[in-house]
């Protein structure tokens, strides 16, 4: 598990730092308004944005090779991210009036941090600034929540809570299990600590706290905007938005994490197929380079010359000679005659032969000849160069007694050389794991796994034998850990010798071929957020829209109610207030004439108290049609009283507006009125002269209604003189 959890490292990364980037644009919405503004949640808000941009930043890391410079920038923004929460919770703690020091203290923590990186390493760096800065400001954002929750109302405070306890995590899983270092509790309580305990990076555990984060302050923000708009409707939609936006984010993030590993699965099928090749063409340069030796010391031990040397009965001079020819004609470095005992007996070195040779009785190559096979085998020069190939026949009378040994041996200098251009890594190792040839310098005399008893008290007698660079021993291919960093290993046993050679291809190429399918879950995610605050920015709007419309049209039923007359539907009293001020101080302004006509019903009580009042109402209404259908759009007409009508006549002199209340008069005299039969009306006319207040022409247009009553009723009288003699006070019988 833990293996293959390290494989998706990439998409953890990933996953990780677009949760906190989430956490940032949800913390900026909340700072908007009046309760985030105050506060500080754009704090938090930085904190979401800065720290998912250091957790992609470890993700580049894995991508392209880390170094020192990049390892040191992402400790320091790192660094920077985890002071946005700490700033947080100091200034939380002021306003709760608890004694805290300045931003000054900033200062020496950075220092400190510092300092470690430069004296100690960036590991170090990393450590301190976990337990000084993530730990402290996690812990006091929590803390800082839990007190805020208090305050909110009651659905809000369970998702607070949640919130705080998910900081509370995060500071234990961010800011106390941290990278393994050399000092207390770093050497104890670390990241491979945990992995080994249960099997999971804590940058899953981590990256699955930021995903909760997100998801509680996600739901207080939309708590807040629900309060906020006060709408039932917005409510019900951002809920079903909410719930299907985060379904919809799993799909996404679950499709995407298959389509990473799909990725990357061609990539390992790619890169092991590769590996198989090079490898075979590795093997297959180092066959070749020793194909010589192997049959020129086949030939050697069936010359005459050698097998008279081993009998007896031969001159030494002559096998020297013929072994010279053989060690020049295969490209050797040596030659040389074995007997039985496994001594020397002809060497191509003279001055080695007369210096005296060691006994080779105890050699892979002497004990395989003498067994009656090809020997063969790879031994390291005194001197810690390449290694040399050495190939061995045995020697045999004519009835195959084997009489001694024809060994050649050969430099792997060349092949060597040529291989250094190699671009993969390889490594060709001795029984013991122990590098022996390889194009990656500082790599020679190193242990590739951990070596067993054999090669430790070799070590001691020998040249120092280094760390290991494998856990374990590699029997065929397996992707694992090397020198620290995944790796795909695949070793090929060499024939007849206990030497092998492996081939290292790094993960760095793997996680490239997976960035593909992140930026594929990344574009989606975006789409779906993106959608989401678009929708809901939308309905937010139209039902922020509809309200407006709402309380606009409730605005526009209480002015028609309250300057409309309930019974007739005309404008009431209030009205004609307003619409007869309005015109007396246009004709005041402009000099422009208006008139002003009053009418009565005549004997109207009678209707009430023979017919009753419903009967009444009916006439008034019926009379309120009458006149409406008779009159100007832009004249006003108003009930004024119970049986009485006022009429405003803008841009109407006094002649006109007695024409109009004849037309009126006349209208209701022929008109039937239902269960009262006819009705008859007076009408009262005034115009506007100088110098009249409202009051004035109201009185002298009143005094016109009472002399129409008094002269008979049913007719119009006029309140002013007339220029033509035609206007006489009007009747019709």
């Amino acid at each position: 598990m833990g293996l293959f959890l390290a494989t998706q490292l990439d998409f953890i990364f990933f996953f990780y730092g677009l949760a906190f980037m989430l956490l940032g644009a949800v913390c900026f919405s909340i700072a908007r308004g009046a309760v985030g503004k105050a506060a500080r949640f754009d704090l938090l808000g930085w904190f979401g944005l800065v720290h998912g941009g250091s957790e992609w930043l470890d993700l580049t890391a894995l991508i392209v090779d880390d170094g020192p410079a990049f390892q040191a920038f992402r400790t320091t923004v790192m660094s920077a991210s985890y002071l946005f929460p700490l700033e947080f919770a100091r200034l939380a703690a002021i306003r709760l009036g608890a004694p805290m020091p300045g931003r000054w203290i900033y200062v020496p923590l950075l220092m400190a941090v510092v300092a470690t990186g430069v004296v100690n390493g960036q590991v170090s760096a990393n450590i301190l600034a976990r337990y000084l800065l993530g730990a402290p400001g996690a812990f006091g954002t929590c803390v800082v929540m839990i007190i805020r929750a208090r305050t909110l109302e009651i659905l809000s405070r369970p998702l607070v809570l949640c919130a705080a306890a998910c900081f509370a995590l995060y500071g234990f899983a961010a800011g106390l299990i941290v990278p393994a270092g050399d000092f207390w509790p770093a050497n104890t309580l670390n990241q491979n600590w945990f992995v080994t305990l249960t099997g999971v990076p804590i940058q899953l555990v981590r990256g699955l706290l930021a995903a909760a984060l997100a998801v509680m302050m996600w739901s207080v923000w939309g708590r807040l905007q629900t309060v906020a708009v006060g709408s039932n409707l917005y409510t019900a939609y951002l809920q079903r938005h909410f719930l299907t936006t985060l379904a919809a984010l799993a799909v996404i993030f679950a499709g995407g994490w298959a389509l990473t590993n799909f990725l990357g699965d061609i990539y390992k099928e790619n890169i092991q197929t590769e590996a198989q090749g090079d490898l075979k063409l590795l093997v297959s340069r180092l066959d070749g380079e020793t194909a010589t030796v192997d049959a020129m010391v086949k030939a050697l031990s069936g010359s005459r010359a050698v097998h008279s040397l081993l009998t007896g009965g031969g001159e030494a001079e002559r096998a020297q000679t013929v072994l010279g020819r053989n060690v020049e004609a295969s490209g050797a470095t040596l030659g040389q005659i074995l007997d039985l005992s496994g001594a020397v007996i002809a060497s191509s070195d003279r001055e080695f032969g007369l210096l005296g040779a060691p006994n080779a009785a105890t050699a892979l190559y002497f004990r395989v000849a003498m067994a009656g096979g090809a020997g063969r085998e790879f031994v390291q020069d005194n001197e810690g160069g390449p290694p040399g190939s050495v190939a061995s026949y045995p020697i045999r009378r004519e009835d195959e007694t084997v009489v001694g040994v024809a060994m050649l041996k050969k430099s792997l200098v060349k092949l060597s050389t040529s291989l250094q251009s190699f671009d993969r890594p390889f490594f060709f190792v001795d029984g013991n794991g122990v590098v022996m040839l390889s194009n990656r310098p500082g790599t020679l005399n190193r242990g590739l796994w951990p070596i067993g008893a054999k090669a430790t008290i070799a070590e001691k007698f020998g040249a120092p034998i280094g760390a290991p660079m494998l856990a374990s021993e590699i029997t065929d291919a397996a992707w694992t850990m090397f020198n620290g960093r995944r790796s795909y290993v695949m070793r090929s046993a060499i024939p007849k010798t206990e030497w092998s050679m492996l081939i290292v291809t790094p993960l760095a190429g793997m996680f490239a071929s997976r960035f593909l399918g992140i930026i594929i879950t990344l574009q989606l995610a975006l789409t779906a957020l993106f959608h989401f605050l678009g929708k809901e920015h939308g309905v937010r709007d139209s039902v922020q829209m509809q309200s407006r419309s709402d309380l606009q049209t409730l605005a526009d039923s209480l002015e028609v109610k309250a300057n409309t007359d309930p019974l007739t539907g005309l404008y009431n009293r209030a009205k004609f207030n307003v619409v007869i001020a309005h015109e007396l101080a246009r004709a005041q302004r402009y000099g422009t004439a208006f008139s002003l006509i009053v009418c009565d019903i005549d004997r109207f009580k009678e209707v009430n108290d023979v017919h009753g009042h419903q009967a009444g109402d009916q006439v008034l209404v019926q009379l309120s049609a009458i006149f409406s259908a008779g009159i100007r759009q832009t004249d006003l007409l108003a009930r004024w009283g119970g049986e009485e009508f006022v009429l405003v006549l803008p841009a109407t002199d006094g002649l006109t507006a007695a024409l109009v209340a004849e037309k009126l008069r006349r209208a209701a005299a022929q008109s039937a009125f239902a269960s009262v039969g006819a009705i008859t009306c007076s009408f009262g006319v005034g115009e506007y002269v100088a110098g009249d207040s409202v009051e004035s022409l109201l009185a002298r247009t009143d005094n016109a209604l009472y002399r129409a009553k008094l002269n008979g009723r049913n007719r119009v009288e006029c309140a002013a003189p007339v220029t033509s003699p035609d206007l006489v006070p009007m009747h019709l019988g």
